[in-house]
């Protein structure tokens, strides 16, 4: 079974910063892909926010650039978002995503989500 953990949510004024960190544990072989996304509001999808490959390289949300960054600590299986200039439209539930080897075959796993508010 493999568990992703996100932990660095909170409230925070606009213009604030937070950084977001997400722990993988359990019994597999390799994490590729990691990611974050968000839900902005019960019943709409979930958007990606910023994802990192294995090998560092990493896409964002046109919405995020220049304001957030993603990094990971492959020996940790770690990832993390580093947010700042942070707006009230960035307010959110936050929720980690990763590309996992199990033996036999890959799956996508998510944490729990955690809770990002943006308000003054």
């Amino acid at each position: 079974q493999v568990q992703l953990v996100e932990s660095g949510g909170g409230l925070v004024q606009p213009g604030g910063s937070l950084r977001l960190s997400c722990a993988a544990s359990g019994t597999f072989l390799r994490i590729d892909t990691m990611g974050w996304y968000r839900r902005q509001a019960p019943g709409k999808q979930r958007e990606l926010v910023a994802r990192i490959l294995r090998g560092g390289s990493t896409n964002y949300d046109d919405s995020v650039k220049g304001r957030f960054t993603v990094s990971r600590d492959n020996a940790k299986n770690m990832v993390y978002l580093q947010m700042n200039s942070l707006k009230p439209e960035d307010t959110a539930v936050y929720y980690c995503n990763a590309d996992v080897l199990i033996p036999g075959t890959w799956n996508g796993y998510w944490g729990q989500g955690t809770q990002v508010t943006v308000a003054s």
